[in-house]
């Protein structure tokens, strides 16, 4: 026990009381924009869009996803584009899970085979460290970040002491040598980065590889990006020879079908800022025990808000399935969380009630709340170019969007009553298609 008089230390409690000289000036914002950061392509054309146009150097990019989506392929790939496009460059692949030859087997399905790429199958950090010390690699990929360890850190491999000392050595490793480093991290079954969140805060950018194991498509998410956006989405298709890009990936969310079908209606989502074409399809099944309540059964959608949607079409069409099964799902196994996809939701529901199609190059595009009101939603520019180039002709927007410059045909509606009436009725004729030249 020490005495001490009341009123000697500072009020705050602070210890920290002397000054220090700077040992970096400080700089005009002026001088800091002006001053251009230079992209390193890894030769992965979508792999480097969704970083926003390459790697950084010393950058710390950390690739997360569940067992089995794909993130090492998608790495090895990465690894092999990036030595076959540096001539002379060393890319060292480091593999705490698989051994050399399990890498050499998916290496040679999916043709990754460059000469200057190099694999180490180790679990030290130590070792790991020598590795980069002996070869100088100017592209570093480490999998994974949780089955490393140090021996100097108590604790098991993906610990949370273990993980942190991980980051934290191949981060300073990355920063002190200018080297990009490629890190993968495995999520957990909430769909979060397994470990400490100081993960997340030690790396400059999360990419997030996601994709239902059922289907073959696997979205690439920045979520975390400091020398980009942090919103753009690539796309890619699981094949036998590995992962392949999708640039376009409109056509895939969407049934090729020569003739509409009732309980189907397509919209444009923003994954991102990419404007993708989906559609969604609804079916109801009367059910043999008349005092049963029909169930909601949903894929790809939010399960709560389709119940919503479908209570509030049951109202506004004037429909009566309470005693019917729902079953709504999406094309491809897309997942839809835009707000603007409630329409489309609603009238594919009216279309399957009132066994009607909706036409195949129609689209509808807005937020339904729950008094019936059709609300805007945002980029609508960009949604209805995508919907032009894709071909369809006509839209429903909400009354209060700016669709003065629209490439199609655009029909404004107030209420979600108003646009199941417009597409009920037969009077759409859509103008016929202007004749191809030599026809």
């Amino acid at each position: 026990m020490v005495e001490q008089a009341q009123g000697t230390r500072a009020a705050t409690g602070t210890r920290t009381r002397s000054a220090s000289a700077p040992t970096r000036a400080a700089r005009s914002i002026v001088a800091v924009t002006a001053q251009r950061t230079p992209r390193i392509r890894s030769g992965a054309n979508e792999f480097d869009r969704v970083l926003g146009g390459g790697m950084v150097a010393g950058q710390v990019v950390l690739v997360a996803g569940e067992p089995g989506v794909g993130k090492s392929t998608l790495l090895l790939e990465v690894a092999n584009r990036f030595a076959r496009s540096h001539e002379g460059a060393t890319v060292l692949y480091v593999s705490a899970e698989e051994s050399c030859e399990q890498i050499g087997v998916r290496a040679e399905r999916i043709g990754a085979t460059a000469p200057d790429l190099l694999v180490a199958d180790e679990t030290d950090l130590g070792t790991v460290l020598g590795h980069i010390e002996h070869h100088n690699p100017a592209l570093i990929v480490v999998d994974s970040v949780q089955t490393l360890a140090s021996p100097d850190v108590d604790g098991r491999a993906g610990g949370i002491s273990q993980v942190s000392e991980v980051a934290a050595v191949l981060t300073r490793q990355a920063k002190a040598r200018g080297v990009p480093t490629l890190l993968v991290g495995q999520s957990t079954r909430e769909n979060s980065i397994a470990g400490p969140r100081a993960l997340e805060h030690l790396v400059d950018t999360v990419l997030t590889f996601e994709g239902d194991p059922h289907t073959q498509v696997r979205l690439l998410r920045a979520v975390k990006n400091r020398y980009g956006p942090a919103d753009e989405v690539v796309c890619y298709e699981q094949t036998e020879h590995g992962l392949s890009e999708l640039a376009d990936p409109s056509q895939l969310f969407r049934s090729a079908r020569e003739v509409p079908v009732p309980g189907t209606c397509a919209t444009v989502t923003l994954e991102g800022r990419r404007p993708i074409s989906a559609e969604v399809q609804e079916l109801l099944s009367q059910r043999a025990g008349e005092q049963e309540n029909g169930r909601r059964i949903v894929s790809g959608l939010d399960a709560s808000r389709v119940t919503m949607l479908a209570a509030i079409s049951q109202r506004e069409g004037r429909l009566s399935f309470g005693r019917s099964d729902l079953y709504v799902a999406t094309v491809a196994g897309l997942r839809l969380t835009d707000p603007a996809v409630d329409l489309a939701v609603c009238l594919a529901i009216h279309s399957a009630a009132r066994d009607t199609a909706v036409d195949a190059e129609l689209l509808a595009l807005g937020e339904v709340a729950l008094s019936g009101d059709v609300r805007p939603c945002h980029s609508m520019a960009q949604r209805l170019g995508e919907a032009a180039r894709l071909g369809f002709r006509v839209a429903l927007v909400p009354d209060s969007a700016d669709v003065a410059d629209a490439p199609l045909r655009t029909m404004p509606v107030r209420r979600l009553a108003q646009a199941m009436e417009i597409v009920a009725r037969d009077t759409i004729v859509l103008q016929p298609r202007p004749a191809r030249r030599g026809a």
